[in-house]
């Protein structure tokens, strides 16, 4: 840090020569005053980083000089100094919004030390995380190189996202630039990972717990315990968006289990959100209820029927007796409506309520500038989710739900992540949308850049029509047409966009929690 100047006010301040030579010894820069009168008026004329004040003076007490100054500066960081412990001089210092708080007779250790920590601490603080970051960068580098195993992803996605957000306000642009190339080395090895393990995983009872084994898995013997549960599906909810939210879940509910699991492919609600609530693969909901599954090209919605699927599941689970409820959630109107009402659905086993705000935020980004601006990155992104649920009837809801002491489990169905670079495909006219995948026949694609299923059978997945085929974007890209190419591909680099196969997609959160 360059030169730091203080201003230190006390009647007896011929005392504190020694402490202030320690100080400038240090390189601080030390402004003594005897009075409040003239500690104000050397703040509105002078700029200074810190303030020391001494609580008792004649004159203009310490507690009046500190409401002056707070009127003249408030943000100016002010480190009261009492010889007096009587409680409500420190209720009224902090209240009045005082950086530190020190009893007489004070050393220069301690004068040193509420410096650092009111100054320097974010810096000391970014410097040590940089530090350790730079010293692990190096065992994640070899670790990267050696996962087998879907469980050593999970492990290795948590420790990534973990660092990102240690990071996060680091200013340091080379600290950005190596955990983003990171990520992307990352992601290349996880779609290799995935188009290697994918299939097999419906043959093997090893197979990591996916969309269509969640509720069997994870959920159901929850469910026969005792006590009245809340299930919350935030559509499109990434790893580190949860980790961001958490904090302001912890203040009502402990974690239980905080652990993740599979999307299926395409990681896009249509499928995987189906097979959440129907406890089947997409194939199998096309066979066994044909008036509930519609293909891509299919007109009408593609998530109508999910409480009738959740009926079905909840049947061949032998968890018919319980009383559950199926809710949607599309719109803050709804949203609302439902926090008036919620003490209603206390006497329900299960309430699903499936929360449909951050999936509408990743789609409207594509569509609204200031969204594009307001979430331009990673952090943006994590940052608008946070302040969306902090100030969302989703968390007044989930105060409710620890007053009526009900479990609570929060999940997804999916992730998200921002695309970076396009990859040339060409399709028919039935070809899919989605710029994450397309499925369709006759295909033209760059081979490196997809997962190509030319059976979609193989892992489960209803064939549109004879010979069509899945392909599944790997890493940050997106798909685009070659008519109309530089417009399709500015409009759309850098949104937020799902379906395809990266570690953001594909590995996503889940949490039993219990009320505080």
């Amino acid at each position: 840090m360059g030169n730091i100047n203080i201003l230190w006010v006390d009647d007896e301040i011929e005392f504190l020569r020694p402490h202030i030579l320690f100080l400038e010894n240090k390189n601080y820069i030390v402004t003594p005053c005897k009075s409040g009168i003239e500690a104000i008026s050397q703040i509105s004329e002078n700029k200074f980083d810190i303030v020391f004040l001494d609580e008792n003076m004649p004159g203009l007490s310490g507690l009046e000089t500190l409401s002056a100054i707070k009127e003249i500066k408030s943000t100016l960081p002010v480190v009261m100094i009492t010889k007096s412990e009587e409680e409500y001089i420190m209720d009224d210092a902090i209240g009045n919004k005082i950086a530190d708080y020190l009893i007489k007779p004070v050393n220069p250790n301690q004068i040193l030390l509420s410096l650092k920590k009111n100054l320097e601490h974010n810096r000391l603080v970014s410097e040590k995380t940089l530090s350790n970051y730079l010293q692990e960068f190096r065992k994640i580098s070899i670790e990267l190189n050696e996962i087998n195993s879907f469980e050593k992803w999970e492990q290795f996605y948590k420790k990534l996202v973990f660092w990102e957000l240690e990071l996060e306000n680091s200013n340091d642009i080379t600290v950005s630039e190596i955990i983003e190339a990171q990520k992307l080395e990352a992601n290349q090895q996880f779609g290799r990972f995935i188009e290697k393990s994918y299939a097999s995983w419906f043959e093997d009872y090893q197979a990591p717990t996916m969309s269509h084994t969640l509720f069997k898995d994870k959920i159901a013997n929850t469910l026969n315990t005792n006590g009245n549960t809340l299930m919350v599906v935030i559509d499109n909810l990434r790893y580190d968006q949860w980790k961001v939210i958490e904090p302001s879940i912890n203040k009502y509910y402990k974690i239980q289990d905080d652990s993740l699991y599979f999307s299926i492919l395409p990681t896009a609600t249509q499928y995987a959100r189906n097979a959440i609530f129907s406890g089947l693969m997409p194939s199998e909901m096309e066979k066994l209820f044909p008036q509930y599954w519609k293909n891509d090209n299919d007109e009408g919605g593609k998530n109508l029927y999910e409480a009738e699927l959740l009926e079905s599941q909840l049947k061949r689970l032998g968890l018919s007796h319980l009383k559950h409820e199926y809710i949607k959630i599309t719109n803050l109107k709804s949203g609302q409506k439902l926090a008036e009402t919620f003490r209603s659905k206390a006497s329900n086993d299960l309430t699903v309520v499936v929360y449909n705000f951050v999936d509408m935020l990743s789609h409207a980004k594509t569509e609204m500038e200031i969204l594009k601006e307001l979430a331009s990155n990673d952090k943006g992104y994590r940052s608008i989710t946070k302040s969306w649920f902090d100030n969302s009837p989703l968390l007044e809801i989930i105060k409710q739900a620890k007053d009526l002491n009900l479990k609570l489990i929060i999940t997804t169905d999916h992730g998200t992540i921002n695309v970076k670079n396009p990859s040339k495909v060409i399709g028919n006219k039935d070809t899919s949308l989605n710029l994450r995948y397309k499925t369709g026949r006759s295909l033209s694609y760059d081979k490196k850049d997809v997962l190509s299923i030319k059976d979609p059978k193989s892992i489960y997945l209803p064939s549109s029509a004879m010979n069509s085929s899945f392909i599944f974007a790997k890493d940050n890209l997106f798909f685009a047409y070659p008519n109309n190419y530089n417009h399709y591909v500015n409009y759309f680099r850098n949104t937020y966009q799902h379906g395809g196969i990266s570690l953001e997609e594909v590995i996503i959160p889940f949490a039993i929690l219990n009320p505080r």
